[in-house]
């Protein structure tokens, strides 16, 4: 089953935040990931969320998405982030 991953960001250091992108997007793609947005124009309809910046991925399944967001690589990428923005970040399977 696929699974999505919502991640939404506010970033902090935009300079930083790209050292963090030039290496997550092709550790994604190794991962077997893919975007399926990218901090587009976003509008919220109903509810109190407040979104800052959504990224929208899929993964082969949740155990793919779990094995590159626990893995060294990430681990790694994940501290440049964490560094230079601050975020939320779920996962949902998606249908067969």
């Amino acid at each position: 089953m696929p699974a999505y991953v919502i991640f939404d960001v506010e970033i902090h250091d935009p300079v930083r935040y790209k050292e963090f992108m030039d290496g997550v997007k092709p550790a994604i793609e190794a991962a077997g990931g893919k975007y399926l947005a990218r901090g587009g124009a976003l509008k919220v309809y109903e509810g109190d969320w407040a979104p800052r910046r959504i990224v929208l991925f899929e993964f082969p399944s949740v155990a793919t998405f779990e094995a590159f967001y626990e893995g060294p690589t990430y681990r790694g990428l994940k501290a440049i982030r964490d560094a230079c923005s601050s975020a939320r970040l779920v996962s949902v399977e998606g249908l067969e």
